[in-house]
């Protein structure tokens, strides 16, 4: 019987892949191995997106070809895999193969290919599975586009992407947009609630195009709206990776209309000055930006909103940065994620001068971090003596830890109990004390005595 390793890095989304080739792998009679020296496959789905992913990438693929054994084989996967082929090749020597994100699907012809390789004395170089054309597979072979991380699952409901933002690369790893088809989507979300999860979380490099090429009717709005009629069990579906000017009222109202769906919204702005917009090739209109965040609030007063900032692009002046300060300071959201830019070969902003120096970047960061601190600690404790439903996702004892709706995995707080609480269930917990990103609770009843 045959084995593989498989080490997933990056996002979600390069998660469910994951899950994809590891499903064909068993269904093909490999068997997971618990660590690489007792696997006959090792692969590593790698992340691409920025620099710092790719080295990580390049790391744990050396620390892996640097233990490989003569009759291992060694696969880089995904983005990196995808973007930049001949670059892992050339570094690593080692990589018996590299297949990208795009085929993900084909890992079994490759591992063939490898196979027979392996006849051959001296094979020179890696083999590839790498196509040229930018077209997206969906022959998925029934693979759940799915993957579960305890009692919450992440669904894919779509891969590539169609925008053109200037800073990012995605459309040149990913591809163009393709919606999955809506009795997909369905049948994974009913696996899914068979199997008892309590939380699927929808993905795709942006959520909010979904059905575009699938017809006027169906869209996103419309697949929440199946969605709850599907899957009515699960109590928790939330939204990830929106697009400004793409949250309509046809949305907001499916979101408000369902209780199962959760009024958290991650939508990514990126900046809030016109003119810097304007060269990120993003959505400049602040005024609408401003609009949609009302009506968020209106319809769902308890709506948690998430975005992200990028700081220190090409041509951000120090009075387009006070900007963005101040639409923070205004508009008050939930979470903030800050990043610095950073040149990605490729994409149009690398053609621009990279006049902000790297001191500058980072002090940006903090400031706006620094900003967003005090209004983070006071939404939270404006929530102290409220009750909260919390997904208990850990316990060390008598400590327990879980998110609200107010948290997506990973990326936002979590709420503390010094209790032990049922992990994989929804609990509700009374608020009893805040942080700047997380919450302390307690049982209605409170902790039983030690």
């Amino acid at each position: 019987m045959k084995s593989y390793y498989l080490i997933s890095l990056g996002c979600p989304k390069n998660l469910v892949d994951s899950q994809g080739m590891a499903t064909l792998l068993q269904r093909a009679g490999y068997d997971p191995a618990p660590s690489p020296e007792e696997a006959d496959l090792l692969i590593v789905n790698t992340c691409g997106f920025i620099e710092s992913a790719r080295e990580e990438s390049r790391e744990v693929l050396q620390d892996l070809a640097e233990l490989k054994k003569p009759e291992q084989d060694l696969v880089a996967a995904g983005c990196y895999a995808q973007r930049f082929p001949s670059e892992l090749a050339d570094h690593i020597s080692g990589i018996d193969g590299l297949i990208g994100t795009r085929r993900w699907m084909d890992i079994l012809g490759l591992v063939g290919k490898l196979n027979e390789r392996r006849q051959v004395d001296h094979p020179v170089g890696p083999a590839y599975h790498v196509p040229g054309v930018p077209t997206v597979g969906q022959d998925t072979q029934g693979v759940i586009r799915a993957v579960s991380q305890g009692a919450s699952a992440y669904l894919r409901v779509s891969d590539g992407c169609r925008r053109a933002c200037a800073f990012c690369a995605i459309p040149l790893i990913k591809g163009p947009a393709v919606s999955r088809q809506p009795a997909d989507i369905l049948a994974d979300a009913r696996r899914l609630a068979e199997v008892g999860t309590e939380e699927i979380i929808l993905i795709g490099q942006d959520t909010t195009d979904y059905g575009y090429d699938l017809g006027p009717e169906t869209d996103l709005a419309w697949l929440l709206e199946q969605l709850a009629g599907e899957v009515p069990e699960v109590p928790w579906i939330r939204l990830m990776y929106a697009y400004p000017g793409q949250i309509g009222e046809r949305l907001i109202e499916a979101m408000a209309r369902h209780e199962q769906i959760l009024p958290y919204l991650d939508l990514p702005l990126q900046h809030a000055h016109p003119d810097v917009l304007r060269r990120m090739r993003r959505p400049a209109a602040i005024e609408r930006v401003k609009e949609t965040i009302k009506s968020l609030r209106q319809a769902m007063p308890d709506i948690a909103i998430r975005t992200t900032f990028l700081v220190g692009y090409p041509g951000e002046t120090e009075e387009a940065f006070e900007a963005l300060l101040s639409f923070v300071e205004e508009m008050r959201f939930d979470r903030v994620g800050v990043f610095t830019y950073s040149e990605e070969e490729g994409t149009t902003a690398a053609e621009l001068e990279d006049n902000i120096p790297p001191e500058v970047k980072e002090d940006r960061r903090e400031r706006l971090m620094a900003i967003q601190q005090p209004i983070s600690l006071a939404k939270n404790q404006a929530l102290v003596g409220e009750t909260l439903d919390v997904l208990i996702e850990g316990q060390d004892e008598a400590l327990s830890a879980g998110r609200s709706y107010r948290d997506a995995p990973e990326v936002d707080g979590l709420v503390l109990a010094q209790e032990a609480l049922p992990v994989g269930e929804i609990v509700p917990l009374r608020i009893v004390s805040a942080l700047e990103y997380d919450l302390i609770g307690e049982t209605p009843a409170g902790p039983a005595p030690s």
